[in-house]
């Protein structure tokens, strides 16, 4: 059992770092931070692109994660 949930413990680290390295950066900086976000097309599509699903998919993978890291902690 254990050696089960190590092994889904090491993919899901993997794949929670291939996930945060394939999403791009946020280069608006200070100035973004400054003067906020605009209301564009691009910022009300933000949820069907590539990026969002990543970013949804890198929450539900650092769960897993963590929860993992938890149950293999009090095994």
């Amino acid at each position: 059992m254990t050696i089960a949930l190590s092994i889904l413990h090491l993919l899901a680290c993997l794949f929670l770092i291939v996930v945060i390295l394939f999403q791009s950066g946020k280069r608006s900086g200070l100035s973004g931070a400054i003067a906020g976000g605009a209301d564009t097309f691009m910022t009300k599509a933000k949820a069907k692109t590539w990026d969002a699903k990543l970013a949804k998919m890198t929450k539900w993978v650092a769960l897993v994660f963590v929860v993992l890291t938890l149950v293999l902690n009090f095994i």
